[in-house]
């Protein structure tokens, strides 16, 4: 009987159903609320796309369709199950954990960050990570503080 004809896996197929878990990082995952609430929403999207590749009759074309879902679902559960959600800044006399902070650059520009959790973060949106070498140099800081960072120099202007 001709391969052809056969439902076996080839190696391609197999190859396209194994893929490697999402990198967790390796420091806290401290959250805001509104973090937290965008995991667990990310966690319930990847079960419901795991249910939903599991209707597919053929196998193979199911193996295809759950690897991606099945990745992001061992991701966001891990990333639910360690989340540490951090309370919002007691103060905005110092720049910490939840601040928005605002600093003008030595070379011109303000820029306006809000400081969250690593799998929140995204700078074109206005967030940055707690961990971002910007965010580490600002922490405890306060408004008029200079910070260096490499060959620059952020002058905080505002904390909210």
């Amino acid at each position: 009987m001709s391969v052809a004809f056969t439902k076996e896996e080839s190696a391609e197929t197999a190859s396209e159903t194994l893929l490697p878990d999402r990198p967790v990082s390796p420091h806290p995952n401290l959250v805001t609320e509104e973090g937290l609430k965008a995991l667990q929403w990310q966690l319930k999207q990847a079960r419901e796309a795991c249910e939903a590749a599991a209707t597919i009759e053929d196998i193979n074309e199911r193996r295809r369709q759950t690897a991606a879902p099945l990745r992001d679902l061992r991701y966001f559960a891990e990333r639910v199950r360690t989340a540490q959600l951090m309370p919002a800044p007691a103060s905005r006399d110092v720049v910490a954990f939840g601040s928005t902070v605002s600093f003008s650059r030595d070379d011109g520009p303000v820029q306006t960050y809000r400081i969250v959790g690593e799998d929140e973060a995204d700078p074109k949106a206005g967030t940055i990570s707690y961990v971002s070498p910007v965010a580490r140099a600002l922490m405890g800081k306060a408004v008029g503080d200079v910070v260096s960072l490499g060959d620059r120099e952020l002058e905080i202007t505002a904390i909210a």
